[in-house]
């Protein structure tokens, strides 16, 4: 009768000593690269903030005003939440809405209406209205058409329009029904009273300037 059969011997695995320093490196690279993107996340800018309606050349004041930390991208200009102070008591630029980020450029210290100059409203039909938007600070002329059914007595065919020179201080948006954009010109107080005659009349056309003004 055989005797009892012995089980087979089980042999631990060996370990090579690669392998293991492998699988550290590894596991230490996956957490440097955890630890790279916890800090990007983390890399947050505090920047100032628009938190209520704030008209063009309206002068800000700090209730106008908050603080937000977000990601900012390199490429977007904002102002930096402990300059908040230094835009207080400046005038907008251009019409600021709550949510916003505040940029350097949205700010003037200066009139929008300078010292010597009047303000037309001006209403565009939306024939009358540029493709190009209406932005403050932009170049324009006021140019003077006859009236309809009227022609200019003592003035040749090929005589130049009068035009008198202006900047976009506002412009509205379209208005429900008609479509009617309201613009506000700045002109020179002596040409004031004439573009504003010129508007009642009917017989003013807005348009764009070269960009150097000429």
């Amino acid at each position: 009768m055989a005797g009892p059969v012995a089980p087979p011997r089980v042999s631990a695995r060996r370990r090579r000593p690669g392998v293991i320093a492998l699988s550290l490196a590894l596991i230490a690279a996956g957490g440097a690269g955890v630890a790279v993107l916890l800090l990007q996340v983390g890399n947050r800018t505090d920047v100032v903030t628009v938190v209520r309606d704030v008209q063009v050349g309206q002068v800000l004041t700090e209730d106008d005003l908050g603080k937000a930390s977000v990601a900012l991208d390199p490429a977007v200009k904002a102002v930096r939440a402990d300059n908040l102070k230094s835009v207080v008591g400046k005038r907008a630029a251009v019409e600021l809405k709550p949510g916003s980020l505040l940029s350097p450029s949205q700010v003037t210290k200066d009139n929008l209406v300078k010292a010597g100059e009047q303000l037309v409203p001006i209403g565009l039909e939306p024939k009358q209205i540029p493709a190009t938007a209406l932005v403050p600070g932009q170049k324009v002329e006021l140019v003077h058409v006859p009236a309809q059914g009227t022609t200019d007595t003592g003035k040749t065919s090929d005589a130049a329009p009068q035009t008198i020179d202006g900047r976009v201080v506002k412009a509205s948006g379209a208005a429900p029904g008609t479509g009617i954009v309201v613009v506000d010109v700045a002109t020179s107080a002596t040409d004031g009273p004439t573009a504003a005659a010129w508007e009642a009349a009917g017989t003013l056309r807005l348009v764009l300037a070269a960009p150097d003004g000429n």
